[in-house]
């Protein structure tokens, strides 16, 4: 029988994950894969919370209550990502723990099933540092200026100071070139591929792809087009490779050497052939400059 995540008390800590205990009649494969999306769930909860402390300044609104029901939050997001299909992690501790031997078949001496402490000795060899790095960011709502600003201004920071071009330039391609967020290709399984600056994926490209239409302008005509493009797994990836990417083409150069003066970086990039809408320049100055992006950063405080 199917054990729903979402349906089962809520064991977000290692203590509360102990004290589960199993009956013959439940030592089944899909007892093996509740428990793993369990510590699945602890392990992002514990992402989430060190995510939130390395970003949480002294506000307003800072307070016991607050804090609670962040915690709470926090605790309901970390299930709901860790049911199902999750992000992997469950998926590596089944597989760990079957080609370790221990699956529907085994009991230790007393004749007792596999305890949680079986998940916890095997997740450090299933969840590796590399495993780790390369699991997907969660997603995030960002269905307005305000929520793309407010989740990428940091990102767009520190891109900022290894350019030496303008946060808002930088907020202002990411939102040109995606509509606000709106508009991030997708993988062919539906999730983002956190491409905010549509670089395209080359032969020089040795990660993933995902193919999708595009608009481009040859000789002044908008043609319609599939290309290939970068896929990554957070949206703090898609900046350092456009950092990257800028930084170590030659074609960008010049771009460059003028980054501190907005007009002229877009102008350059433009010239260089980032982008065949001849418009490119004008239109991320637009946005860097307008009324949407303005607002924004005041509403957060920027």
């Amino acid at each position: 029988m199917t054990i729903p995540l979402q349906t089962t008390p809520v064991y977000t800590d290692v203590q509360s994950l102990n004290k589960l205990k199993y009956a013959s009649d439940e030592n089944s494969p899909e007892t093996l894969r509740f428990v793993a999306e369990q510590f699945e769930a602890i392990f992002l909860q514990m992402m989430l919370k060190s995510a939130r402390s390395e970003n949480n300044d002294d506000g307003l609104f800072d307070n016991q209550q607050t804090e609670f029901y962040q915690d709470w939050h926090d605790k309901q997001l970390a299930i709901n990502l860790a049911s199902g299909k999750g992000i992997g992690i469950a998926d590596m501790l089944v597989r760990q723990l079957q080609m370790s031997g221990v699956d529907e078949q085994k009991t230790d001496k007393a004749g007792e099933l596999f305890t949680v402490d079986d998940i916890i000795r095997q997740a450090p060899a299933a969840v590796t540092p590399i495993s780790i790095q390369k699991i997907p960011e969660p997603a995030v709502s960002l269905n307005t200026p305000q929520e793309f600003v407010q989740h990428l201004w940091p990102h767009a920071k520190a891109a900022s100071e290894k350019l030496g071009v303008a946060p808002e330039v930088i907020l202002a391609q990411a939102a040109l070139e995606t509509g606000w967020g709106k508009k991030i290709n997708q993988r062919a399984s539906g999730e983002s591929s956190y491409n905010l600056f549509n670089i395209k994926a080359d032969g020089r490209w040795p990660g993933e792809s995902v193919s999708v239409a595009t608009l481009e302008f040859r000789q002044g005509v908008a043609v319609q087009e599939t290309a290939k493009f970068r896929a990554y797994d957070s949206y703090e990836e898609s900046f350092a490779d456009f950092v990257s990417f800028i930084k170590t083409g030659p074609r960008y150069q010049p771009a460059l050497a003028v980054a501190n003066d907005a007009q002229s970086f877009t102008r350059e990039l433009s010239a260089a052939g980032y982008a065949t809408d001849p418009e490119y320049a004008n239109k991320i100055m637009k946005i860097a400059t307008g009324e949407s992006l303005r607002n924004a950063l005041e509403l957060i405080k920027i």
